[in-house]
This record gives structure tokens, C-alpha cells and sequence, in this order.
């Protein structure tokens, strides 16, 4: 694909400085880039390789010295590359049907213009939507309803009933709908209670490599619109996850727990069930969450708490040995001069 800088800034709803005629053929890194080009800069740390770069153009935020380079201004360089990304380099895959050694049950739904792979296995009754893909491996179990546009991976499995909305992407290897993890006690055993729920991901969630995310017990476990999920993240029974949540690798998130819109969780965050995290909290990597969090919460550490605190305990935390040390010393001083008084007050 060759596009002119010009026809890049009409996309990107952007403006051109220097020359506009300047042709595009691909995508590169400041440090990689080649004539005919284009890159980018969103970090004003390294702001000093537009000057040395070799690309034809940059994409660059308003009021940064372009050295001299054709320059594409927009107030988001980061999201317009990623824009261009998808310009250059994804293409609706052409539509195969079902193909053969795809396994199809009775009374399946299929929409227009999809794909099924050999390998992949669609039980009885469920509902595939137009220009949905579903790769080798892959396992839709009854009732399932698919949406437009979705993406299932290879060796996907969507369990019975669940719901997958529209513009879902499924990385390969993740289970939605598995059994939540539900046992009663019975005289020392343990005894499972059926999970008769569903899961219903919305639309344009996407769904990392290898993740969990169980069914409900009773009514429906929820991933909102728009949230993306990392890999490797269980997500328990009756949780409700709200819009646009980013879920980073290996978060635990226990039964019941209700996630607000906007909510980040960094990477190996545990949280305890059966409890709120408000809209537009974060939480920083390895933290542990045993009670609920209001709106815009900034927490960090286990047990969780205020952010800005944590870096000031995390700042002592080396220096305690010193301390320990500083104390010691402090404390045989105290007991040698209490020791002189004693002997002068006889």
C-alpha cells in the first residue's frame, strides 16, 4: 500500500507540515525507519531521534521540533499510529465458509461471510454472526451466540449459552464460561454446586491468551464494552466488570466482585470477592485488594492502599537496616548512660 501524507493526515483527521505529495509505504520505529517511512514519536524522552531518523515523515504532538522533517501534527501520536497500523497492515480476511474438516451441529446459525476452520467444532444451536472467524481448535458448545465481526482464536472454548457481543477478539487458549468454583461442605467433603449461569462479553472486548472467566452460578457473569483483558487473567464466578477496564497478565479477580467503568488493574493484582472497586480506580502491579474502593481511587500494595503513600513506605523499606542499626546503637547508649545514673544517684 502507498499513500500520500496528505491522504495519512485526511484519515488521521490531522494536518500536514512540509510536503504533502511525500509518498508513504509502510511503518517503522524512529530507530528503524527507512525513506518512504513513517514513525513516530509519543515520549518527549526521546524526542532527539527525530533529528537522526531516516524516515520520510513523523507523526508528532502539537509544538515539538520537527528538525526539519515532514510532519504529520495530531494531539495523540500513539493512537495515530496505531491507526495507521491497522491501515497498512489489517485486512479483512477474505471469507472461507465453513471448510472442510469443520465440525458443524444441527440447527446452527450462520451469518454472511464467515470463516470456519478445519479443526474448529460448532455444536447444536449455535448462533454465528456475519464476518466472524473461528480458527482450528477452536470449541463453540451449544446455545452459544456469537456475534458480527468477532474473532475466536485457535483451541478457543466458549461454553454452553454464553454470549459473545460484536467486534470481540478471543485469543487463543481461553476458556469463557468454565464452572465457577462453587462447593458446599459436607461432613469434611466437598460438594459441587452446579454452575447453571452464563457469561456475556459485550461488544469490543478483547480477550487475552489463556484466560478464565467462569459462569455464574445462578444469573450471569459480565465483561463490559470495550474492557481488554491481558493473558493469563482468571475472572471468578458473578463478577461484573464494567466498560472499558483494563485487566493486565495474571490478575485474580475472586466471585462476585463489581468493577466500575475505567478501571485498571496492573499485572498479579488479587482481589478478595464480594466487593466494589468504583469508577476510575487503579491499582498498581501486585497489589492485594481485601476491601472495596471508591471512584478514582490510587492504590498500591498488600494490603492496598493510598498510592502516594506506598512509594513513600516503599522509599524506607531499604533503608531499614540502617535503621535497625541507628536504633541498636541508640538503644545500648540509652542503657549505658542510664546505667551512670544509677551508680551516681547511690
Amino acid at each position: 500500500m502507498t499513500k500520500s501524507l496528505q491522504e495519512l493526515a485526511e484519515f488521521l483527521g490531522a494536518r500536514v507540515i512540509g510536503d504533502p505529495a511525500v509518498v508513504v509505504t509502510g511503518l517503522a520505529s524512529l530507530d528503524d525507519a527507512v525513506e518512504g517511512e513513517i514513525s513516530f514519536l509519543a515520549n518527549p524522552r526521546y524526542a532527539p531521534k527525530v533529528a537522526a531518523t531516516k524516515a520520510s515523515a513523523v507523526v508528532l504532538p502539537p509544538g515539538a521540533d520537527s528538525h526539519g522533517r515532514n510532519v504529520i501534527e495530531t494531539p495523540n501520536p500513539y493512537l495515530a499510529f496505531a491507526k495507521l497500523l491497522t491501515l497498512f497492515h489489517v485486512a479483512p480476511p477474505e471469507p472461507m465458509g465453513v471448510m472442510d474438516g469443520a465440525l458443524v451441529g444441527k440447527n446452527v446459525t450462520i451469518g454472511a461471510d464467515i470463516t470456519v476452520y478445519p479443526g474448529a467444532t460448532i455444536m447444536d444451536g449455535v448462533k454465528l454472526g456475519n464476518r466472524s472467524v473461528v480458527y482450528p481448535g477452536a470449541v463453540l458448545y451449544p446455545g452459544v451466540e456469537v456475534g458480527d465481526d468477532v474473532t475466536i482464536h485457535a483451541n478457543v472454548v466458549i461454553r454452553e449459552r454464553c454470549i459473545i457481543g460484536n467486534r470481540v477478539i478471543i485469543q487463543s487458549g481461553a476458556v469463557i464460561g468454565s464452572d465457577g468454583f462453587g462447593y458446599a461442605p459436607d461432613n469434611g467433603q466437598w460438594y459441587k454446586i452446579p454452575q447453571i449461569g452464563i457469561v456475556i462479553v459485550e461488544d469490543d472486548v478483547e480477550i487475552g491468551a489463556n484466560c478464565a472467566i467462569d459462569r455464574a452460578a445462578l444469573d450471569v457473569t459480565r465483561i463490559g464494552r470495550g474492557t481488554k483483558i491481558d493473558n493469563l487473567v482468571q475472572i471468578a464466578h458473578n463478577c461484573v466488570i464494567g466498560e472499558d477496564c483494563m485487566i493486565v497478565s495474571q490478575v485474580g479477580i475472586s466471585g462476585s466482585t463489581r468493577l466500575g467503568n475505567h478501571v485498571t488493574l496492573a499485572g498479579q493484582v488479587g482481589v478478595v470477592g464480594h466487593l466494589t472497586i468504583g469508577d476510575n480506580a487503579i491499582v498498581g502491579a501486585k497489589s492485594g485488594i481485601a476491601g472495596s474502593l471508591p471512584a478514582g481511587s490510587q492504590v498500591s500494595g498488600i494490603p492496598a492502599y493510598d498510592h502516594r503513600q506506598w512509594l513513600k513506605t516503599s522509599a524506607v523499606v531499604p533503608k531499614l537496616p540502617d535503621v535497625k542499626k541507628s536504633v541498636s546503637a541508640l538503644e545500648k547508649r540509652v542503657a549505658e548512660l542510664e546505667k551512670l545514673l544509677q551508680q551516681e544517684n547511690r
